[in-house]
């Protein structure tokens, strides 16, 4: 049987404006339960990645719980490398789309028994710009919305909810975008073009109805218009969206264009305003604790 002995624990105080204090007790409580060894690295936003890397090195352990959105499972992941050492997820971020994405709802209790069980499920990783993506990664609208909120003080789907409009008002959207898929190039314009492993966005919206985490590939998806009703059913779990509306592309590698430069974001966080988005599927597989 696998040791998982040796917990680490790393926790975003801040992420999402959530307390975090009543899982770390949770933690705490179902590790001394199963005589894990279990140790904590409080995220600061100051030298993480290094910081956590050495902790993780001199540590050594059989199992790391993220406690934070997904930016923490990120710098996690990126870290590790491999699917070796599985990832328990807590939902504890302002957008959390992994955790939505493999259905990880519930109590504190609930969760912990998730994340320091037995079952697991690895999932694909995709590079973009030379970066590791997990989950989505799109350029345009929902991307100019991130960056809008992140400038903001308000943390949480409220602060999302507060950028919306003004978001629409300002920005300069449809885009023109090139799109280079598996030797094939077409123009589009598009709202947003999506890169996604996944199926849901961290707000539940499922707009990747076919995607799978799993499958060696990533869907590009182009989002041709602004239509409420079909951003609605996107809520829908067996949404069926209209072809004028949404446009699905499987691929191993791609590339967009655009003609100036665009905001662009990776796992919800905004990376600057670009024009060249490039992505493939990466070696690094993660490995996920899941219900």
């Amino acid at each position: 049987m696998t040791d998982f002995s040796r917990v680490l624990m790393v926790v975003n105080p801040i992420s999402g404006g959530i307390d975090k204090s009543d899982i770390i007790e949770e933690v705490k409580k179902q590790a001394k339960k199963k005589n894990y060894d279990l140790d904590i690295y409080y995220t600061t936003g100051k030298d993480d990645k290094e910081l956590l890397f050495s902790k993780i090195e001199n540590y050594a352990p059989h199992r790391i719980v993220s406690v934070g959105g997904d930016g923490t499972i990120k710098l996690i992941a990126e870290l590790l490398k491999d699917d070796s050492v599985p990832i328990g997820i807590f939902p504890a971020g302002s957008a959390n789309g992994l955790a939505e994405n493999f259905n990880l709802h519930g109590s504190d209790e609930y969760l912990t028994e998730v994340a320091l069980g037995d079952k697991f499920e690895n999932m694909d990783s995709i590079l973009i710009n030379n970066e590791l993506c997990l989950h989505i990664s799109d350029i345009g609208l929902n991307a100019e919305l991130i960056k809008n909120y992140q400038e903001g003080n308000i943390r949480g789907k409220l602060g999302y909810l507060l950028k919306s409009i003004p978001t629409l008002i300002k920005s300069d959207f449809p885009f023109q975008f090139d799109i280079q898929v598996d030797g094939k190039k077409f123009s589009r314009n598009a709202v947003l073009v999506a890169v996604a492993n996944a199926r849901k966005y961290g707000t539940g919206a499922n707009i990747n109805p076919h995607g799978r985490y799993n499958d060696g590939k990533f869907e590009i998806l182009i989002f041709k218009e602004f239509n409420i009703p079909q951003i609605l059913k996107t809520f829908s779990e067996n949404a069926e969206l209209d072809e004028d509306f949404l446009e699905i592309i499987s691929a191993e590698e791609a590339r967009i264009y655009s003609d100036k430069k665009i905001p662009f974001q990776i796992d919800g966080e905004y990376r600057g305003d670009i024009s060249d988005v490039t992505a493939s599927i990466s070696p690094v597989k993660i490995k996920i604790a899941v219900p």
